[in-house]
Parts: C-alpha cells; sequence; structure tokens
C-alpha cells in the first residue's frame, strides 16, 4: 500500500470504553508508521470519563500527532435537526482534510460518516470503511427503533468499500438483517496493549493491589470493569450473589468504572445490607486498570450486549478466568469450561453457579485463564491489528481505483502517486 496516507478516524464519544480504546490505538500505531491521522469526535461530557486526553498528548519520534477535530453537533441521540447540522460539518472536515481513507466508528459516527464520505469519495476517490463494535439494534429495544436502526445501517452499508467487524459474531447479526452485502465484510481482532496486561509495573502487583483496595488474601474477589449503567448487568450480579455475599464474609465485589447510575446502583447495595461487602473505585485512568484487574480472583462480565468485550481478553491477561454472558462476540474468546464460565444472558441463577463453581474449583480456574491468557497474548495485539488496518486500507483503495464508474471521474491522488 502506498504510503503515507491522510487518514480520518471517526467516533461518536471519546469516553472511556472498547471502541474508543481501539480507535485511539488504530490512531497511535498509524501514525507511528507514518501516516498523516485525523480524529474526529462529538462533545465528551459526563461521569464517563475520556481519551481525548490520551490522543492530545499522543507524539511518534519524529513529532507526529494525531489532530483531532470536535464536532459539535456529533451526539449518540437521534437528533434530526443536529444530525443534519453535523452533516454539513463532516462534509466541511472531509473536504478540508482531504483524506485518502475514512474509517468510522459506532452507530451514529458511522451512518452519518459513511454519508459524508461517499459523497466525498464518488468525487476524490477515498477509501470509506466502517468497522462494526457492537450492533445498535438488540432485543431490550423497542421493534420501532430497531427498525430505525436497521435501515439505517442499511442505507450505511451501501455507502463505504468495506466493513470490518471485531467478531465474527458481528457480521453474522448484520447479515442476518440484509444489512451490507456478503463480499463487504472482514473481521479485525480489537487490539490491546497487551505487554501492560502481562506485565505489572512496580507496586501494582496482586498483592500490592489487594491490600490497597483493603483485601485480605483470603477475599475471594469478584470484580466488574464497566461503566455503571444500563445492560452492564451489575443488577443481575446483586440479584445472583447477593445471598452468597451475606453468607460468606471472605466474598466481596469489586467495581471498576463510574456512569449515570452509580447513585442508583450503590443505594440498592445500601438496601441489601452490601455496602462492606462491594469496593467501588469511581472513574479510574485507563494506565490503572490493569491493577484492579490483578486484585480480582474472577472477572465477571454480565453485560447484555457487547461486540467482543475488551474487558475479557484483557482480564485473562492479567491472570483473571472470566464468567460472562453469552452475548454476541464473547464466545469467541470466552469459551465455556476452555477459557471461562459462559452463562445464557439475564439466568441469575447460571450467573450464580458458574461463580460458584469458580471458587471452588481453584486449579480448574487456572487451567482456564492460562488457555485463554495464551491465545489472547497472539491474537489480540495493537500491532497486530493495525497491521491487520494496512492491507484492509490497501483493499479498499484498490476497490475505490478500479471502479470508476461507481465512484466518479476521480482524480491522480497526490497522496497515492508519492512513492515510498
Amino acid at each position: 500500500m502506498p504510503s503515507p496516507l491522510t487518514i480520518l478516524h471517526l467516533s461518536t464519544r471519546l469516553i472511556l470504553g472498547g471502541s474508543q480504546e481501539n480507535t485511539v490505538l488504530s490512531c497511535e500505531g498509524q501514525a507511528e508508521l507514518g501516516h498523516e491521522v485525523h480524529l474526529g469526535f462529538g462533545p465528551i461530557y459526563g461521569p464517563e470519563g475520556t481519551l481525548l486526553d490520551r490522543a492530545a498528548s499522543f507524539r511518534t519520534a519524529d513529532g507526529r500527532e494525531i489532530v483531532r477535530h470536535e464536532i459539535p453537533d456529533l451526539v449518540r441521540e437521534v437528533s434530526p435537526f443536529r444530525d443534519v447540522k453535523c452533516l454539513k460539518q463532516l462534509k466541511r472536515l472531509i473536504e478540508e482534510i482531504e483524506p485518502d481513507v475514512i474509517h468510522t466508528h459506532s452507530s451514529k459516527a458511522g451512518v452519518l460518516g459513511r454519508m459524508a464520505g461517499w459523497s466525498y469519495a464518488k468525487q476524490k476517490r477515498c477509501a470509506v470503511i466502517h468497522t462494526i463494535h457492537g450492533p445498535p439494534f438488540h432485543r431490550f429495544l423497542s421493534a420501532a427503533k430497531n427498525r430505525v436502526y436497521i435501515e439505517a445501517e442499511r442505507f450505511a452499508a451501501k455507502r463505504c468499500h468495506l466493513i470490518l467487524s471485531v467478531a465474527d459474531a458481528m457480521t453474522a447479526q448484520f447479515r442476518a438483517h440484509g444489512i451490507g452485502e456478503e463480499e463487504q465484510y472482514l473481521t479485525v481482532r480489537s487490539g490491546m496493549e497487551t505487554e501492560k496486561f502481562l506485565h505489572p509495573e512496580p507496586g501494582e502487583d496482586r498483592a500490592s493491589m489487594r491490600s490497597k483496595l483493603g483485601f485480605t488474601d483470603d477475599d475471594f474477589v469478584i470484580g466488574t470493569v464497566a461503566r455503571l449503567a444500563e445492560h452492564k448487568g451489575h443488577d443481575d450480579l446483586l440479584d445472583a450473589l447477593g445471598d452468597e455475599l451475606r453468607a460468606r464474609p471472605s466474598w466481596k465485589l469489586l467495581w471498576v468504572g463510574d456512569g449515570w447510575w452509580r447513585d442508583r446502583l450503590l443505594g440498592r447495595v445500601k438496601e441489601m445490607g452490601l455496602s462492606d461487602r462491594v469496593v467501588t473505585t469511581g472513574l479510574v485512568e485507563q494506565h490503572r486498570v490493569p491493577s484492579m484487574m490483578r486484585a480480582m480472583d474472577v472477572l465477571a462480565h454480565p453485560s447484555y450486549r457487547e461486540g467482543l468485550p475488551r474487558t475479557v481478553p484483557q482480564g485473562l491477561l492479567c491472570g483473571v478466568c472470566p464468567v460472562a454472558n453469552d452475548v454476541d462476540g464473547t464466545r469467541e474468546i470466552c469459551r465455556d469450561m476452555d477459557t471461562g464460565r459462559l452463562v445464557a444472558c439475564q439466568d441469575i441463577a447460571a450467573l450464580r453457579e458458574a461463580v460458584v463453581w469458580l471458587f471452588e474449583h481453584p486449579d480448574e480456574r487456572r487451567a482456564m485463564m492460562e488457555r485463554g491468557r495464551d491465545e489472547v497474548a497472539r491474537e489480540f495485539t495493537a500491532a497486530r491489528m493495525v497491521e491487520r488496518l494496512e492491507e484492509v486500507y490497501g483493499r479498499a483503495l484498490e476497490m475505490a481505483e478500479r471502479v470508476p464508474l461507481r465512484l466518479g471521474a476521480g482524480r491522480n491522488h497526490r497522496r497515492r502517486v508519492r512513492s515510498d
């Protein structure tokens, strides 16, 4: 693939989350390869944290940075008036940057970004790519809302060259709803900084963190790393483990994260008489998440919907066995009785039984963790993800070049004729 390229990534909200971390790591890796990288995002607000500081502080050895652009009307909620304004803002930004590749992430940025990007690509032969980090449609929404989201994704799929899935399950779900064409889809695993999870810094090891958090050597710590928000499963954990927590003095819950449901969830903990059994950290800086995970004995991830949850492979890298809901792409890394315990979504009894089983079988728990850790260390590195994206971009650019009638008159792009 000719290099360097000008690449524009678009993400709806640059909060602390798997999709956003994936995007920032992609930007960093591509800048290190010599590309000119831009990152567009909507306004950041609320208790869910931000990755903007990380993106703003990044510099390569030769001074290359991630150029950041806040899109004032790129908001998560459906808002026809603001969405029209956002589309105009995106078109202006794209005309200003003149990217070779437009890579969209998340649903709202994915739909509006592809609309704006395809309009530009028809004239300039730019590659347009979208990554599915998780489906916007799901069984916990009304039928009317799902119809809107599905139709929007069908519309947007016709306005990009390739669609990347972080899990094979995403491709299956989108294709089942007639979104896009089979040949558009590729799976690119969501990469992460595996070394930070595998190797603790001084003072960030398991014993040190358990001491700092007030746990003893005998405590059995069931932890979550997730926003305190709807569909993350914190209520299910309380329902499943409330009696166990009261009956077993050594059992503790560790909730890492913050969110809009914090006060309600902690109010429920108090009503259940479990305030001394639930430890909350609030919002944690990204680089400290691995140390929090190491303090756990089991990573619980009873989320109702995911792409492929990054928390699960990260927990395995930290030496913690997961128990997770069997939703979306979770089973592609957490396989029941192989690399963790997998339970049906909202099956409170199964969740309780899985956690009890892991407590009673420490040797099997460790063996499953070790199998999963070795697999993640091979397959989920940020470098591998960036390498795959290079291949994908090359393929998409070739697609844009060989279909001039579909994409318009085109031009000899100034960047692609430049020699390596």
